[in-house]
């Protein structure tokens, strides 16, 4: 057995200490893990989404659990583009880790305007594109069902990121998601990640009306897993392996084996996100967990692991 083994990965062009990043939205803008973690012990760090304005998502309630899962219909709130360069940036700064900014917005030019302003920060070492969030009735999912503004909006963001990674996250929420993901590769993505979450409901019964004020929401968590790991190897086969391009894979993941099955899928990295609620620290014990397997398994570059499905 090797007493050593490599988990850094090469990742849309950065180099990453290991393949385990947070998802966006589930672990705000980085101040808020830091009492229960060194965020410095993840691969990176996906921000909460910014658009140019200050959003105060969806009316209450707007979380609710279910079977292996929770639905979310938060809406996208966050505190605006001036804001987080003022109070979050200097934050992100002293992180030594890979840090993402996601960004949402209601047109293309609210995508560019984020992109723009951001893309000189030193702290930020890339960009995740929004086009696949359900519970806004503009810009989100809207753009990420329809090929052709996925290429064209992802076309501007990649010109207003300059010389920083573009990663296009995916809707599963479509008839074909390879077709959706090539579009972001015509558009000239450098990563894409998938999936977002799957439009899902719940009913009370007593007052015979859907539990969250949006109606419907996001369903996340253990429930979508298998469903997720099937959509990423999918597209890692047709669209991503083809093209050279990496995958960001997430999805209920809340072990290392979880994590692992994604990149035997062809994920490259992943992220964690519902499982942080309910234990802030699922991210470091899934890379110790993946360097133990690695160890056990005789495996010296987790290189090797990257779409080795048989």
């Amino acid at each position: 057995m090797s007493n050593e083994t490599k988990i850094s990965v090469d990742f849309a062009g950065l180099k990453v200490s290991n393949p385990v990043f947070t998802a966006s939205g589930t672990c705000g803008y980085g101040d808020e893990l830091c009492d229960f973690l060194d965020v410095n012990q993840l691969g990176g760090f996906i921000t909460k989404s910014i658009s140019p304005a200050p959003r105060k998502g969806n009316p209450s309630p707007r979380i609710v659990e279910t079977d292996s899962g929770m639905l979310n219909a938060i809406g996208l709130a966050n505190i605006g583009l001036k804001r987080f360069i003022d109070e979050k940036i200097p934050i992100l700064a002293r992180f030594g880790t890979a840090v993402f900014v996601n960004v949402a917005g209601q047109t293309i030019d609210d995508y560019v305007e984020v992109i723009e302003n951001l893309a000189d920060q030193k702290a930020i070492a890339g960009f995740e594109l929004n086009i696949s969030c359900p519970n806004v009735k503009a810009g989100g999912i809207a753009f990420g069902t329809d090929p052709n503004l996925i290429e064209k909006i992802t076309k501007a963001a990649k010109k207003a990121s300059k010389n920083k990674p573009l990663m296009v996250k995916l809707t599963p929420t479509v008839t074909d998601i390879c077709v959706t993901a090539q579009a972001a590769v015509n558009g000239g993505a450098d990563a894409l990640s998938l999936v977002n979450t799957f439009t899902a409901m719940s009913i009370d019964i007593e007052s015979q009306k859907p539990v969250l004020a949006n109606r419907t929401g996001g369903l996340s968590g253990p429930a979508i897993k298998p469903m997720a790991l099937y959509l990423v190897n999918r597209v890692y086969n047709n669209v991503a392996k083809p093209n050279s391009i990496p995958i960001m894979g997430l999805g209920g993941i809340r072990t290392a084996g979880d994590a692992i099955e994604f990149i035997i899928a062809g994920a490259t990295t992943v992220a964690i996100g519902t499982a942080t609620f309910a234990h802030p620290q699922t991210g470091v014990r899934v890379v110790e967990g993946i360097k133990k397997y690695c160890l056990r398994k005789n495996i010296s570059d987790i290189a090797d692991l990257i779409g080795c499905l048989q």
